[in-house]
């Protein structure tokens, strides 16, 4: 086998632990299951799983080193206090591996996780790895619900990731998905134009894809079209590039962004995508410990993965 799923090693998720009920956190919370132990839960919960990949990024000429992702930021989420309801499973149901550069294989059985997890009525929390995940995240939401639906593709990301090339990478989900399902569309928050090419901005109008530069982003506009273009498609996907936010606060990301969007900017878009009740899994991608500075990168995504589950629980 190419690529290899494994259960998550119950030592990442460890912390401090408080006498009381009400202080509990993260690693008290998760609940470690293989995917084909997953039961159909009778509430609503969520499924964490991890992407330990970063062939994409290779193959887009970026810094390697996000497959380390997915533990570094369990083990920052572990010690975090939790934030969502007591009535809410979270349940950690592994990790799949890129070995060989398989990136294809990958993505395919990262789709699978994804489905199995929404046919569970779990909603799945993905772990990259390089923002190839998306591209097996999208997998796995369309064969939970199936082909007939419409799907929004919300990307908070400084670049469209609309490249056109012989091999997938991490540049190349969103064409790979919009040319092949005409029932999906494409909303991208936080675009650079020092980030993307104008044949980019070109294969976007052509793709008929929506988009906000990062200097509108905290135009009112900006919400509204959040909420028209959720209200455009039975079902939301939303995903999170970390190199979206500025370099200050994320250096340990495969392109830094000097121009990138503030976290607390980041952290108001996901709360305003998270309010739509149609919104069913996230990702966040490209958190690189390799080349990291002081943790910065890695707490802030286990921030905002916090930030996103308080979010979507509110509108469970």
């Amino acid at each position: 086998m190419l690529t290899i799923y494994k259960i998550t090693d119950k030592h990442i998720w460890q912390g401090r632990t408080d006498d009381d009920s009400e202080s509990l956190r993260y690693h008290q919370r998760v609940q470690i299951k293989s995917i084909d132990t997953l039961k159909k839960q009778s509430n609503k919960s969520f499924s964490l799983m991890g992407f330990q990949c970063d062939v994409g990024v290779q193959r887009n000429l970026g810094r390697p080193g996000a497959a380390e992702g997915p533990q570094a930021i369990r083990q920052q989420l572990a010690t975090l206090p939790v934030t969502i309801g007591h009535d809410i499973p979270l349940v950690d149901v592994g990790n799949i591996r890129c070995k060989n550069n398989d990136l294809e294989g990958a993505q395919e059985l990262l789709g699978d996780l994804v489905a199995q997890s929404m046919n569970n009525n779990c909603y799945p929390i993905i772990l990259g790895g390089g923002h190839e995940t998306f591209y097996g995240h999208y997998l796995g939401v369309r064969r939970a619900i199936g082909k007939d639906e419409t799907i929004g593709l919300v990307n908070i990301d400084a670049h469209f990731d609309l490249r056109e090339e012989e091999r997938p990478s991490s540049g190349t989900m969103f064409s790979q998905i919009l040319e092949a399902d005409q029932q999906a569309g494409y909303l991208c928050l936080g675009i650079q134009p020092h980030g993307n090419t104008k044949s980019l901005f070109a294969a976007a109008k052509q793709l008929n894809c929506s988009y906000v530069l990062e200097v509108d982003i905290l135009k009112e506009q900006t919400f509204q079209l959040i909420d028209s273009f959720c209200r455009r498609h039975d079902y939301v996907v939303v995903t999170l590039c970390t190199d979206a936010i500025e370099a200050a606060a994320a250096p340990g990301v495969s392109a830094p962004s000097p121009f990138g969007l503030s976290p607390k900017v980041v952290r108001k878009l996901i709360r305003h995508v998270f309010a739509n009740k149609n919104v069913l899994s996230f990702d966040l991608s490209e958190v690189n410990p390799l080349v990291d500075e002081g943790n910065k990168t890695v707490r802030l995504a286990a921030y905002l993965l916090a930030e996103a589950m308080e979010s979507f629980h509110q509108t469970m």
